[in-house]
């Protein structure tokens, strides 16, 4: 009896936890970044199982693969593209490409910060969350005037990043996302 009451629950967890299963996997999950470290083997192929960096040019090199690009694709587009060009030696080819270490989301906090200093992170980061890690600001840091530097797609662009605003709750829209690369400069 107790068993039948608990059924119910169960299979709504069990529900919940495949809906979050697919969210994760159908937006597109993490892209690789230069710096990650990743595990490619192809099954039942001596000597096609290789720990594998991704350059800082954002590519890599694979035995009868040769270089691909990796930076900004997911593992699975990795896989399948991999296994396409193994098809040409190896007929179905079952191809395992596992991210080993994340090592390439970096950011950078520079400035009147008590830490200044390069951070990597695993999850999502904003700039109060980056500002935190650098241990907050100095007595003299222009905190309206902070500056985030980013780099995409070969132009730089400054964002500006007014502190006073954020903390008093307002415009909280400038509080952006930081991605692999940036910069934070606290004046």
């Amino acid at each position: 009896m107790f068993y039948q009451r608990l059924m119910p629950i169960g299979m709504l967890l069990v529900s919940c936890f495949l809906s979050a299963s697919v969210a994760v996997a159908g937006d597109g999950g993490y892209t690789l970044q230069p710096g990650d470290i990743l595990e490619i083997s192809v099954w039942k192929e001596e000597g096609m199982q290789n720990e594998v960096l991704v350059r800082p040019d954002g590519g890599l090199s694979f035995p009868l693969v040769g270089d691909l690009l990796a930076e900004g694709r997911t593992v699975k587009q990795l896989n399948t593209e991999i296994t396409e060009k193994l098809k040409a030696y190896i007929p179905d080819p079952v191809v395992t490409v596992s991210l080993e270490k994340i090592g390439g989301n970096n950011i950078y906090v520079l400035g009147r910060v008590k830490k200044p200093g390069e951070f990597q992170f695993m999850s999502k980061i904003d700039v109060m969350q980056a500002l935190s890690k650098a241990g907050g600001m100095t007595p003299y840091a222009e905190v309206d005037k902070i500056k985030i530097l980013r780099r995409s797609g070969g132009t730089s662009q400054a964002i500006m990043f007014h502190y006073g605003e954020v903390e008093k709750g307002l415009k909280l829209e400038q509080n952006i996302l930081l991605e692999s690369g940036d910069v934070v400069v606290v004046p």
